[in-house]
């Protein structure tokens, strides 16, 4: 242990004679705590929220998916379904086809989109576990609908009366009003719905669940017109890996996206948001730890005698700074330690005990990682360094004169 280290370490120790300057070093360590605490439990909120919004598109949209380059279909031969079927690190894939429709039953209507799936697209993605109630029926005329929809329609569920969907038949025709009222223009569908499922609210007023070729003759498309492919890939293999497998396979008709670039806008708000908070903290932080060099003076003016003792003892100025400056790190460092440890205590209190609820039934989202612990120290410590060097630079032949 050198000189400085070993006098830095007395001092952060000892007491002052003057008890304004005890109790100015206890205030500046317990707002090092509560700092580094706040911003550990906000980044361990945020982690928890992004994961909780995140498993609403997590359930429906599946790890790759091809969609058209233009337009809302493209057509899939036979070659290419072969192919998919021995695509190098996909376990399987599912097709679909969607359509915004006009959603009748009992004089109560309302605008959704019906998605025709084919047999494997529960298998593609965790769609099973948002079934509120009935089963996910995959027979001719059934289908599965939102919460939001079946509330929206006041409960269209079983045999008794059908749930109609009707859509504009495709074509180039000009509408007229004697277009509108011929049963010619649309294409009418009725629905036995078999069960209801429940995500969020946004979801839930969207979808209707129906068998791929149903839909396919609803919107009198032939078995090779889709509007998407959704694919699984195998545990282990790199999302770009895989993408770049199907790109080779589907071409120039279709783009395959990620997850991620999927709901590009929500990973960039949550992003931005999370940066956001950060930075506004950091500098709650910043301001915190003025105190530091506040502290540091204060100690150094106390110390003046000590220190003219010392360089008349032959310690130079540089070590004397040293002194100073490895006090202000030995402080913010471990009031940043306590406060993580603190804000650790909280947060694991949160996933244990749940005390903290957004509705009785839910849970405030919380999640403990190891990288927000670095990141809290790590701001703490560069914050702690630059604080400390300011106020150790006070130390001068003047000041000791």
């Amino acid at each position: 242990m050198n000189f400085p280290t070993y006098i830095a370490k007395r001092y952060l120790r000892s007491k002052s004679s003057q008890n304004a300057v005890n109790i100015i070093n206890f205030f500046t360590f317990l707002v090092i705590i509560i700092g580094s605490a706040a911003l550990f439990l906000v980044l361990s909120a945020f982690a928890g929220l992004k994961t909780f919004s995140l498993q609403f598109t997590n359930t429906f949209d599946p790890d790759v998916k091809a969609v058209p380059v233009t337009g809302k279909f493209f057509s899939l031969t036979a070659e290419e379904k072969d192919a998919l079927e021995t695509t190098e690190g996909i376990a399987s894939y599912s097709n679909e086809i969607v359509e915004r429709v006009y959603l009748s039953y009992d004089d109560k209507n309302c605008i959704a989109y019906i998605k025709g799936v084919d047999e494997h697209y529960r298998q593609v993605t965790a769609v099973d576990s948002t079934l509120y109630f009935g089963n996910w029926g995959v027979d001719e005329n059934q289908a599965v609908i939102g919460i939001g929809i079946f509330n929206l329609l006041g409960g269209p569920m079983g045999n008794m009366s059908p749930l109609n969907a009707i859509t504009l038949k495709p074509g180039n025709r000009s509408i007229t009003a004697d277009v509108l009222g011929s049963k010619s223009f649309y294409n009418q569908m009725p629905l036995v719905v078999s069960g209801v499922y429940a995500v969020e609210d946004g979801l839930d007023k969207t979808y209707v669940f129906a068998p791929l070729p149903m839909v396919q003759a609803f919107l009198e498309k032939d078995s090779t017109q889709i509007s998407g492919i959704n694919f699984k890939v195998e545990e282990g293999v790199a999302i770009s890996k895989a993408k770049e497998h199907l790109k080779t396979v589907l071409g120039d008709k279709a783009l395959v996206l990620s997850r991620q670039e999927l709901n590009t806008t929500l990973y960039k708000m949550l992003k931005t948001e999370n940066t956001a908070t950060y930075l506004i903290f950091t500098l709650v932080l910043i301001i915190a730890l003025f105190n530091v060099v506040g502290a540091i003076i204060m100690m150094i003016l106390d110390k003046r005698g000590n220190s003219k003792t010392l360089f008349a003892l032959g310690t130079t100025i540089k070590q004397l700074r040293q002194i100073y400056f490895y006090q202000g790190v030995f402080v913010t460092c471990f009031g940043g330690l306590v406060g993580i440890a603190l804000g650790s205590l909280i947060v694991v209190s949160q996933l244990v005990f749940k005390w903290w609820r957004i509705t009785p039934s839910l849970a405030y989202p919380v999640e403990y990682q190891f990288v927000n612990i670095l990141i809290v120290l790590g701001t703490i410590v560069v914050l702690g360094l630059i604080s400390s060097k300011i106020a150790s630079s006070r130390i001068s032949k003047k000041l000791l004169a």
